[in-house]
C-alpha cells in the first residue's frame, strides 16, 4: 500500500516538539498512544488498507525451496488498474508479467503471462482456482472489503492496532489442498507483508510490501527479511 501519514504519529511527534502546546492539546497525546494499544480487529485494520482504483504497491518475494541452496527472491511491482484486474510485474532478477482479469461469474477470467524471450502463455482461471482466490482476496484488500475477504476466508487477528497481523485460513477445500493459511502483517495502517504458509512442509513463501519492500533493497540475510516483514524495522 501507499505510505502516508498517521494521526497518532503526528500527535505524537506535536507532544515532543512543542513543549509550549496548550494543556488540551498535551492531555491528547497519551490518548493518541493509547489507541496505538488497542487490540488489533479485523474491522478496525481492513478498511484502513483501502487504496482508490488504480492502486500499486512494490514487492519483494522470498521463497524458500529445499532444491535450493538459498531462497529465490524476486522483485516488482504488483498494480490493480481497475476491479477486475491484477497485475504482477516482476523485474528481478528476471522480467515477467502476470496479469489476472476476472468475469462476471467466480472462475471466469483468463491469466496471461509474458516473460522475455518467450512466447505469451493464457489459461482460463477455471484451471487455477487459487489464483482466483489470490485476486479475490488482493481486491478486498485494496478495497476493504472484510465481507468479501470472509467470503473466501476465516480470519484471526493478534497483536495492537500498532503492530498487527491476521490470519487467514482458506475456505475453499482446493485452495486448503495447497495453502494452509495466508498471514497479512502490518504497522499502524499499511500492510508491509504477506506470508503463505503451504498445506505441505514448511517452505513458506514471504512478500515484502510497500515501505517494507523499498527497506530490504540490497538486504540478502532471510533473518532481517523476516524483521522487516514482521514489522522489525524502523518506525516511520
Amino acid at each position: 500500500m501507499l505510505p502516508m501519514f498517521r494521526p497518532t504519529t503526528l500527535a505524537l511527534l506535536l507532544a515532543a516538539t512543542w513543549p509550549l502546546a496548550a494543556p488540551a492539546e498535551q492531555a491528547a497525546a497519551p490518548a493518541a498512544a493509547d489507541a496505538g494499544a488497542q487490540p488489533a480487529d479485523p474491522a478496525w485494520i481492513l478498511p484502513r488498507l483501502a487504496q482508490p482504483l488504480p492502486a500499486r504497491t512494490d514487492f519483494v518475494e522470498v521463497r524458500g525451496s529445499a532444491l535450493l541452496k538459498a531462497p529465490l527472491r524476486v522483485s516488482g511491482e504488483y498494480r490493480r488498474p481497475d476491479a477486475d484486474t491484477l497485475v504482477r510485474e516482476v523485474r528481478e532478477p528476471y522480467a515477467e508479467t502476470t496479469t489476472i482479469r476476472t468475469g462476471a461469474k467466480p472462475g471466469q477470467g483468463e491469466v496471461s503471462i509474458v516473460r522475455a524471450g518467450k512466447p505469451p502463455r493464457r489459461f482460463s482461471l477455471s484451471r487455477a482456482p487459487e489464483l482466483v482466490a489470490l485476486q479475490a482476496s488482493f481486491g478486498a484488500l485494496l478495497g476493504g472489503d472484510r465481507a468479501e475477504l470472509e467470503r473466501h476466508y476465516t480470519l484471526a487477528a493478534q497483536g495492537t492496532r500498532r503492530q498487527w497481523s491476521i490470519a487467514m485460513t482458506p475456505k475453499d477445500a482446493q485452495v486448503a489442498a495447497r495453502v494452509r493459511e495466508i498471514v497479512l502483517l502490518g504497522r499502524d495502517e499499511e500492510l508491509r507483508c504477506i506470508e503463505t504458509r503451504p498445506a505441505r512442509g514448511s517452505e513458506q513463501q514471504r512478500t515484502l510490501l510497500a515501505s517494507a519492500a523499498r527497506a530490504a533493497a540490497g538486504v540478502a540475510d532471510a533473518s532481517q527479511l523476516a524483521a522487516l516483514c514482521r514489522s522489525h524495522g524502523p518506525a516511520r
